[in-house]
């Protein structure tokens, strides 16, 4: 039962992605599609603050955000950088309710797909495919932060940045220097010192 049908350009993204780990009908895509919520944030509006609960996990559609953390100092620690494609969210605060210590904001213009925990626990019951789905997701997170936190702690900071740009390969056109070296924890002075040495 293909879902050749779909040509939506907010709901194709989501089906696509679901699609690398579960094989949805069109009646249990259109479960899930009522599910979720739509919406649009501005550049430089806030999907979740820093002290909020994120009640939300966040299916990009369109646009970039970045998640960071923000130390005593008031200096900000990217960790991560939110794509077409990416899902974005607090996990720990998102199941557990405690306030969350990220925020997230978007870099650009972003049409989201968000679903709360009670539509998502919900649509586990009706559309078991999705736990699946879920499951992997939530497992891959946890691998990609663990190696994130090894090659920080092991690589210098050339491989670091090439290791980034091979995650992100469209990065660099449309988030600024400054925030590129914040995710790598060197200065922008050094990320350029990087490019130059090595002709990147």
């Amino acid at each position: 039962n293909s879902l050749s049908k779909i040509s939506d350009p907010m709901w194709e993204p989501l089906y696509d992605n679901f699609s690398k780990y579960a094989a949805l009908t069109q009646a249990e895509f259109e479960i899930c599609k009522s599910s979720f919520t739509t919406k649009r944030f501005r550049k430089r509006q806030f999907i979740l603050q820093d002290g909020e609960i994120c009640r939300w996990e966040t299916f990009i559609v369109s646009g970039c955000a970045r998640i960071y953390e923000v130390d005593e100092k008031g200096q900000e620690h990217v960790l991560q950088f939110g794509l077409e494609g990416w899902w974005v969210g607090d996990l720990y605060s998102f199941l557990t309710l405690h306030p969350s210590t990220l925020c997230i904001d978007c870099l650009e213009d972003c049409e989201v797909l968000q679903i709360s925990k009670t539509n998502l626990d919900l649509l586990y019951g009706i559309v078991p495919k999705l736990e699946r789905f879920f499951r992997i997701l939530m497992q891959n997170a946890f691998i990609a932060s663990q190696k994130r936190i090894l090659t920080k702690l092991a690589k210098p900071a050339l491989e670091q940045y090439i290791e980034f740009i091979n995650k992100y390969p469209t990065i660099e056109q449309r988030v600024p220097d400054h925030q590129i070296a914040s995710y790598l924890g060197i200065t922008p002075q050094s990320l350029s010192r990087i490019r130059k040495q090595n002709q990147l």
